[in-house]
C-alpha cells in the first residue's frame, strides 16, 4: 500500500510537467501534492505513517521508498535557481522545506483542523508564498501563479 501510494503521488506530481516558469511550476506541484493527498487520503496516511492500522508500523525501508517523488521538485527548485527566479542554494534544501511545510498543512487539512476564516486554501497560500518569497520569489508571481493554478480551490 505505501509503494502504491507514492507511485499515485508521482504520477500526480509528473503530470504537471515543465514550462517556462519554474515557479508557476513549483506552486502547481504544491496543488498537485496537496490534491492527491486528498483524494486519496487514506492511503496518505498510511505512507506517511500517521495511522496505526492494528499494529501496522513502516518499516525504514517503506519511509525512504517514496523520496523518489522529490524529485520533481527539486529540479523544478533547480531551475528557479539556474533561470535566477530564486536564490542560488541547495535545492534539496528547499524542496524539504516545501515538503515538510506542505506535508504539515495536508496533514491538518485532513484532521479538519484548518476553519475559516483561515481555511485550508488560505493556508495553502500562504505558506506557498511565503515559503517561496523567503527564497528569492517575486511575491507578485508567485500570487498569480497560484490563482492561476489553483483558481482559488482545488480541494
Amino acid at each position: 500500500m505505501v509503494q502504491e501510494g507514492f507511485r499515485l503521488l508521482d504520477r500526480r506530481l509528473r503530470e504537471v510537467g515543465e514550462s517556462q516558469d519554474p515557479v508557476a511550476d513549483i506552486c502547481a506541484l504544491g496543488a498537485a501534492y496537496r490534491c492527491n493527498a486528498l483524494e486519496h487520503r487514506h492511503l496518505y496516511g498510511v505512507m506517511f505513517g500517521g495511522a496505526s492500522l492494528g499494529g501496522f508500523s513502516l518499516t525504514t525501508q517503506d519511509r525512504q521508498h517514496g523520496r523518489y517523488t522529490l524529485n520533481v521538485l527539486v529540479r523544478a527548485v533547480e531551475r528557479g535557481m539556474e533561470l535566477g527566479r530564486l536564490d542560488a542554494s541547495d535545492e534539496y534544501l528547499v524542496a524539504h522545506q516545501l515538503w515538510v511545510a506542505l506535508h504539515g498543512l495536508v496533514t491538518l487539512e485532513l484532521g479538519d483542523y484548518l476553519i475559516e476564516p483561515y481555511g485550508a486554501d488560505v493556508c495553502f497560500e500562504a505558506q506557498m508564498t511565503g515559503l517561496l518569497v523567503s527564497v528569492g520569489a517575486d511575491r507578485d508571481t508567485v500570487t498569480a501563479a497560484l490563482r492561476r493554478r489553483c483558481g482559488g480551490t482545488e480541494s
